[in-house]
């Protein structure tokens, strides 16, 4: 199966910058090659090392925009044909431009021994065909390998759809019929929580977030969950601004690993406990790190958050690239899990620019899981209008 790019086209797109500067260094590559074989060119002088490189950029700089142009005509076609056909017009190309530049410098210097048309003109058209076929070959292996971890990731994203929907949703509809008699006011703000949660969910895969709007949804879910915990949930958020509180990041990023503190944490505590989540920026990064108290897991039984912070990873990973570091384990009587996300340039200076995020996100019903419990410490919540 075709390994297809975003747009749709199996051929490799050359009209990135790049990979043309690939193309380009694979053909200086090539003169390089020539240069170092032992007794391959006995008079390389600094003049004829340029005369080669010059002509071999025009070269890899003419078969480059020509397959560029010629992208979406080659994608039309099955691959072998495809590919077979590029290596033809690359072999081409490289056979025109060899004839011309040779007629030229047979013109220019008559009298210097120079090999034959047609071992130039060949050999060239050979030498060309080869490198663009090893250069097209790994650039169609690396769109295939983004297309599988784009997949993968798409697959985790249904995945954690597929996961949260259920139990969750059953659950807080519960909550809400127990509640609609009792309280009104707190039911219908408990309907617009959850809908607000799970148009996230539905449209993970679709569009980035913030980290502003990733805090307001951790908030509308620990909210949904107190109602049915009641105090034995308590929440506790520790910043330290100024935040990149318009970072952008895949959605449902908290969220996962809230949940998991909730379900494999709190709930299976007699007692309850905080839940203590910090953001704060540490060395160039933002770091996300959520403790809660929970009981020691039994040799065998297996890791309920595994497969949150896979997800989480691999969606980060994706993202952010590989500086990207996650970490969780049981730090004394809790479990901590921990996030570094690279910050660039232009977070940075946002998150000064923005100057306290919170608790004014734009959303009039955004608060606390606990009303007592204080988001920013040394700052008390506003009641809920």
């Amino acid at each position: 199966m075709a390994a297809q790019t975003p747009d749709g086209a199996w051929f490799p797109d050359l009209c990135r910058l790049p990979r043309l500067l690939a193309m380009l260094g694979l053909a200086e590559l090539a003169v390089m090659v020539v240069w170092l074989v032992p007794n391959g060119m006995r008079d390389w002088s600094a003049t004829a090392f340029a005369s080669a490189s010059g002509y071999a950029l025009w070269l890899g700089l003419s078969i480059s925009v020509l397959l560029c142009v010629s992208r979406r005509w080659l994608s039309s076609l099955p691959i072998v044909s495809g590919a077979v056909l590029a290596l033809a017009i690359s072999s081409i190309v490289a056979a025109a431009v060899a004839t011309i530049v040779h007629g030229l410098f047979i013109g220019v210097d008559a009298g210097r021994e120079w090999p034959s048309a047609w071992r130039f003109t060949w050999g060239s058209a050979a030498v060309a065909g080869l490198l663009t076929g090893l250069a097209l070959r790994y650039f169609y292996a690396v769109d295939r390998w983004q297309a599988q971890v784009r997949a993968k990731a798409r697959a985790e994203i249904e995945a954690l759809q597929a996961r949260i929907r259920p139990h969750f949703l059953f659950n807080s509809m519960n909550t809400i019929a127990g509640l609609v008699r009792v309280d009104p006011e707190v039911a219908e703000r408990a309907v617009l929580d959850l809908s607000d949660l799970f148009r996230a969910a539905l449209g993970a895969d679709q569009s980035d977030s913030t980290l502003r709007q990733e805090v307001d949804l951790a908030e509308r879910y620990l909210a949904i969950e107190q109602l049915r915990l009641g105090e034995r949930l308590k929440v506790a958020w520790h910043t330290r601004e100024p935040l990149p509180w318009a970072m952008t990041m895949p959605r449902l990023v908290l969220q996962p690993i809230l949940e998991n503190a909730v379900l494999h944490g709190i709930s299976r505590l007699q007692q309850g406990g905080v839940i203590d989540i910090t953001l704060r920026i540490d060395q160039g990064g933002l770091v996300i790190r959520v403790a809660n108290p929970s009981l020691a897991p039994k040799p065998g039984d297996p890791q309920g958050a595994g497969h949150a912070l896979r997800n989480v990873g691999l969606r980060l990973s994706y993202a952010f690239g590989p500086s990207v570091r996650m970490s969780s384990g049981w730090n004394d009587d809790s479990y901590v899990s921990e996030m570094r996300l690279p910050l660039d340039d232009l977070d940075a200076r946002q998150s000064v620019a923005d100057g306290p995020g919170w608790p004014a996100r734009g959303t009039p019903h955004a608060r606390p899981a606990n009303p007592t419990a204080h988001p920013v410490e040394g700052q008390a919540w506003p009641p809920r209008g």
